[in-house]
């Protein structure tokens, strides 16, 4: 039994770990893609314009202030996997735009467009895996959880297509390109990451149910 626990146990760090770097390869594949961003990075972007400062700025003070109020209510998301968040992903963006610049300098719309899909289904898919793997999740993810399965206020999915709005029209306010790839991530990740984790991610950690 021990044993069983102590695999389950690393089997659920390495779960964040990817979790995590995909969410960031994703990031960069948006970005490449230039075709609309999630909606979170909508909501930060817009953020640092009105005070003219840069993305990773307010990154940084926006999920720290997040954090912050997930400590009060709901800590128990804060994790290993919430300071993998903060220390990797940015970085894993980065590698990932780096390799696509290289690799595709001038992308044609064809292969821009499978960039964009690359982050839609990447995204929820890796939102998934660290979510099951339960060690903790990104402070903006974390409220639509507590949301749904705290308060009960709405399903989860019902949650996230909420959040994931307001962050797209906050954006949109405060004059960040929206695109096709921000649309379909607001309306879709929620249920798209839904069936991740019963189809995926928690058969994987417990095994199929019989």
């Amino acid at each position: 039994m021990e044993r069983k626990e102590t695999s389950q146990k690393w089997k659920r760090i390495a779960m964040s770990f990817f979790g995590v770097i995909v969410t960031g390869f994703c990031v960069g594949a948006f970005q490449k893609a230039n075709l609309g961003a999630d909606p979170f990075t909508c909501f930060v972007t817009g953020i640092g314009n009105i005070f003219h400062s840069t993305y990773s700025t307010f990154y940084l003070v926006i999920t720290g202030a997040l954090l912050v109020g997930v400590f009060f209510v709901e800590k128990h998301y804060i994790g290993i996997a919430t300071v993998i968040n903060l220390l990797f992903t940015g970085a894993a963006a980065d590698l990932m735009r780096g390799i696509l610049d290289g690799f595709f300098p001038d992308p044609s719309m064809p292969v821009r467009i499978a960039m964009m899909l690359f982050g839609i289904f990447g995204t929820c898919f890796a939102a998934s895996v660290y979510f099951t793997a339960d060690l903790g999740v990104s402070a903006y993810d974390a409220w639509s959880l507590i949301a749904g399965n705290k308060y009960k206020i709405l399903p989860f999915r019902v949650c996230r297509i909420i959040t994931d709005s307001v962050c797209v029209l906050t954006g949109f306010i405060f004059h960040v390109t929206i695109g096709v790839g921000t649309v379909i991530t607001a309306l879709f990740m929620g249920p798209v990451v839904q069936w991740f984790n019963t189809n995926v991610s928690e058969p994987f950690l417990y095994g199929h149910k019989k």
